[in-house]
């Protein structure tokens, strides 16, 4: 239902070279879907046809007077770029448009993630990330960013508003990153507390709106928000789920990702974007109604690439099947991956397979062995509870059994412990 109070806006484009139009329109319809998330309303878009940006104004003189006379037709109080403009680009469209803010993707996602930051940490993060962003775009028009003045106690070099703006900014950033520092320790405390639990660590990620949240709940009733919205989630979310055949792992709820996601923002919620890093295992969420759902994919493959969370064991649960069922029998996971799940976490379709699949992850690579370990070597039950998942513990006179669940790594550094250990080659 189209809301007809929301704040209007324009949305404006950029189509290059080496940029395809049919991408940009892609891009501008996120774009909308971001608006909308926000609580605004796209009016219009205009994209300029352009060899390569214009440095003052991204889209030249002529363009700007066009989407000045669209905002006055429309009575739009904001325009927005699909692009990321620089301080003096911000200045200068707004200076010729005239009476109308003008804004970046890059602002707008911000001004998202701070509509929907709940915790005492995501709002930290996203005050420092909205800082970092904003302190170079500040600009002054005029007198009224001054407070030098033409009376008694006013003369002298005194501090421009503006000056003072930005160096309140600058401490401000500087409070921030302590605190977040601090609760960063606390995250480390709580990381190093699940790693000595021994119970696997599955990260849920994906881009925004896949269905993350929605699959968190139907595995474990977390009952954290799930709306369709971009970015209705933030803070992470961490929940014990017990697998049919007895196995307990950890899922956590992740931030959602997106095209062009902002590197400073990336750097803010570094520490909660590290909960996919840490993980044992991921499980990548696609909403394969999409008709985007493969470029997205590949964006959200890219920056794991980058926070340097690739390489892992792997599920790919392609979400909402029962809205896309006709892309079905197209659609599945790269070549090198043969673990893919379609499933509908609404409506409980392929849960069942989904957990199967998630016991085959969690026991790739591992065994259960029982080791033999003397009284006098107790320390070596210490190295099982941090490094493998303990089964049963009996004490005797003489040793200790222990039944575990460990990788190669180590069993190998308890071999020492296990009777029916074989040195590799030999018969």
């Amino acid at each position: 239902m189209t809301n007809y109070n929301a704040t209007k806006a324009i949305l404006v484009g950029v189509c290059t070279d080496d940029r395809e139009l049919a991408e940009l329109e892609k891009s501008l319809d996120e774009l909308e879907r971001l608006l909308d998330t926000a609580g605004g309303r796209c009016v219009a878009k205009a994209i300029q046809n352009r060899e390569k940006p214009d440095p003052r104004t991204l889209i030249g003189l002529g363009k700007v007077c066009e989407i000045s006379c669209m905002c006055i037709d429309y009575n739009v109080e904001l325009v927005i770029f699909d692009e990321e403009l620089s301080p003096s680009q911000i200045r200068n469209l707004e200076d010729e448009i005239g009476g109308v803010r003008v804004i970046d993707r890059s602002m707008l996602i911000l001004d998202i993630f701070a509509l929907h930051a709940v915790t005492r940490e995501g709002k930290l993060q996203v005050e420092l990330a909205q800082l970092k962003y904003t302190a170079p775009r500040l600009s002054g028009h005029g007198k009224e960013m001054s407070r030098l003045g033409g009376g008694i106690g006013t003369r002298g070099p005194g501090e421009s508003k503006l000056e003072s703006d930005r160096r309140h900014m600058k401490h401000r950033i500087v409070a921030l990153e302590e605190e977040l520092r601090g609760i960063e320790k606390n995250r480390q405390t709580m990381r190093v507390s699940r790693d000595r639990s021994g119970i696997p660590k599955i990260a849920i990620v994906g881009y925004t709106n896949a269905g993350k949240s929605t699959l968190l709940n139907r595995l474990t009733d977390a009952g954290i928000l799930a709306e369709d919205k971009l970015f209705a989630t933030l803070d992470p979310t961490t929940r014990k789920f017990e697998l049919p055949s007895g196995d307990q792992v950890l899922l956590t709820d992740t931030v959602g990702f997106i095209r062009k996601l902002p590197h400073h923002l990336i750097k803010a919620f570094r520490s909660t974007l590290d909960e996919a890093v840490y993980a044992d295992a991921l499980m990548i969420v696609i909403d394969v109604s999409d008709p985007e759902y493969r470029a997205q994919l590949d964006v959200t493959e890219r920056l794991l690439e980058e926070l340097g969370a690739a390489g892992k064991p792997t599920l790919y649960v392609f979400n909402k099947c029962d809205l896309g069922a006709a892309a079905l029998p197209a659609v599945g996971a790269p070549a090198e991956h043969d673990r893919t799940v379609f499933v509908s976490a609404r409506t409980g379709q392929g849960i069942e397979l989904l957990n199967e699949k998630l016991q085959q992850i969690i026991h790739d690579g591992k065994y259960r062995v029982v080791f033999h370990i003397p009284n006098a070597g107790a320390g070596a039950l210490n190295t099982l509870y941090q490094s493998a998942t303990v089964e049963d513990v009996e004490y005797g006179p003489e040793e200790i059994l222990v039944t575990a669940v460990v990788d190669k790594k180590v069993h190998g550094m308890m071999k020492r412990f296990d009777p029916d250990w074989v040195e590799p080659g030999e018969s």
